[in-house]
């Protein structure tokens, strides 16, 4: 399907006089309405999980190019990084600068709708719920979601955000076209079929190649999805993987190793009427397994080993068959529960098997260990098709998806980074590649091997970017290799440990 090329008629207003000229007071004056003033709370950053934590020198919210296109200049005479943000939901500190912050959430319209060719134009602000509902109205969808709704277009396009399904590659492959603001202030618009090096270094650029000003994307007539939910023992499931990983469109498995068993969750396209969980079931579920529970893990803080127990009792609070029928957005969104740690990443779906056996093995003697811990529920997996952009996890292989929490319950800190080093070094001994949204120990000299296109990506960035306005201390700690205090991985933690070199990619 050729892309038609991003309709231009909301960026087609140019730059009141060159921008250049102007003085650095003129700029501040007309950048003043999308200041955030300092005393404001919304002068500070935490993510959604209140895991990382900042206080960028300025925080902006444009509501058009032109603010957008101060900002840079703005940052460039004053020698400072530009970090772009939507939401904030990623639970590492992708989005976190101690320079200039540049928010994306005013910039949030549905632009162009054209149902005949099923594509739709929107601003890389919005959020992806927001969109839905939009989309909704004219009988409209997404092909695929993640398991969450509340980011920003543009942060679900530049991570690899993937939803769940053999056959479906991640979100960004749906992107048919982007128009995107440069560190210089130019616009530039790319596809697979114009500045397509830029276009696949921008989905999944984790923010580094320039802002997503809009974006053209792939949608299709609004769809009901048939989910059946059963659990079954755990190994029947790894006895019959590949059947069960393609014996629907979408298949998320939840496995509980404490309970030996695992949650399989099943949805089809379906024409039949919507068939909701009963309300009055529902309230009481949620009192059962969230209320009830937050406060067990609370106390697990004290008792570690109450946290098995915990996850034994949701086991066999979630283990009854189950069928929904709802609206395609309704279906594959999945409740995160509590705020939380959490990893992932993505393993060639062929040494699937080989590695759930040897977390089974690793997981049954983890709680024992010097500074053992006791792991949180469930596991995550989900499957995807391969792709071709160029740092997407999935590049190049099917994969199959494998994410830990450690859920901070009422936000107070827990143990987790022993556990995830471990579940890490796991991952990367079945060729893992990390989920660009979470955490992770990799540098450059990994990447370089896990990803074909690495160099050519850090070419891009640097040809865009020569300045490195647009990268902020995740971006050079595990695309460029910084190492130091200025980009060491706990410098955005409310509670620091000393600055440790290992801990650095």
């Amino acid at each position: 399907m050729n892309a038609t090329p991003v309709v231009q008629h909301h960026l087609a207003q140019n730059a009141s006089g060159n921008i250049k000229e102007l003085s650095t007071s003129a700029i501040y004056n007309l950048l003043s309405p999308c200041i955030v003033p300092a005393h404001s709370p919304r002068a500070r950053f935490s993510n959604w999980s209140r895991t990382f934590h900042c206080s960028p020198l300025i925080v902006f919210e444009p509501s058009n190019l032109e603010q957008c296109r101060l900002i840079f200049q703005l940052a460039q005479r004053e020698h400072r990084t530009v970090r772009i943000v939507g939401e904030g939901l990623s639970p590492s500190d992708l989005a976190c600068t101690s320079d200039f912050m540049l928010r994306t959430t005013r910039m949030n319209k549905l632009r162009v709708v054209d149902p005949e060719k099923q594509f739709v134009v929107c601003d890389g602000g919005i959020r992806l719920e927001d969109l839905e509902r939009e989309l909704a109205t004219h009988q409209l969808a997404l092909r695929n979601l993640g398991s969450i709704s509340m980011q920003a277009m543009g942060g679900v396009i530049t991570t690899a955000t993937h939803g769940t399904g053999i056959e479906f590659k991640v979100l960004g492959d749906d992107v048919l076209s982007l128009s995107l603001l440069l560190a210089d202030g130019t616009l530039v618009y790319c596809s697979r079929y114009e500045n397509e090096d830029l276009f696949k270094a921008t989905l999944c650029g984790m923010g580094s190649t320039g802002l997503v000003v809009s974006v053209q994307i792939r949608v299709e007539p609004a769809f009901r999805l048939r989910e059946s939910q059963e659990t079954r023992p755990f190994d029947e499931i790894l006895d019959n993987l590949d059947d069960i990983v393609h014996q629907a469109q979408h298949v998320r498995l939840w496995w509980y190793p404490q309970n030996k068993s695992v949650r399989v969750c099943s949805a089809d396209r379906t024409v039949e009427p919507e068939r909701p969980e009963s309300s009055s079931k529902s309230s009481i579920t949620t009192f059962l397994t969230h209320h009830l529970v937050e406060l067990f893990l609370f106390l697990a803080r004290f008792w570690p080993l109450l946290a098995y127990y915990i996850a034994r009792y949701v086991a066999w609070m979630e283990s009854a068959p189950k069928v929904v029928v709802g609206e395609s957005g309704s279906i594959l969104r999945a409740d995160c529960r509590f705020a939380q740690h959490t990893t992932e990443w993505a393993i060639p779906y062929e040494h699937a098997k080989a590695c759930l056996l040897h977390l089974r093995e690793w997981l049954e003697t983890e709680p024992y260990s010097p500074n053992g811990t006791y792991p949180n529920f469930p596991i995550e997996l989900r499957f995807s098709a391969p792709d071709d952009i160029w740092l997407s996890p999935a590049f190049g292989r099917r994969t199959c998806w494998i994410g830990i929490i450690q859920f901070k319950p009422y936000g107070l800190p827990v143990r987790y980074q022993e556990l995830f080093r471990r579940f890490e070094v796991i991952m990367t001994s079945f060729e893992g590649r990390p989920h660009w949204a979470k955490p992770h120990h990799l540098g450059p000299s990994q990447l370089h091997k896990l990803y074909p296109h690495f160099d050519d990506f850090v070419r891009v960035v640097e040809r865009v970017d020569p300045m490195g306005m647009l990268r902020n201390e995740n971006v050079r700690r595990h695309i460029f290799g910084e190492r130091g205090p200025a980009t060491d991985p706990r410098v955005f933690k409310l509670h620091k440990a000393p600055y440790n070199p290992a801990l650095s990619p």
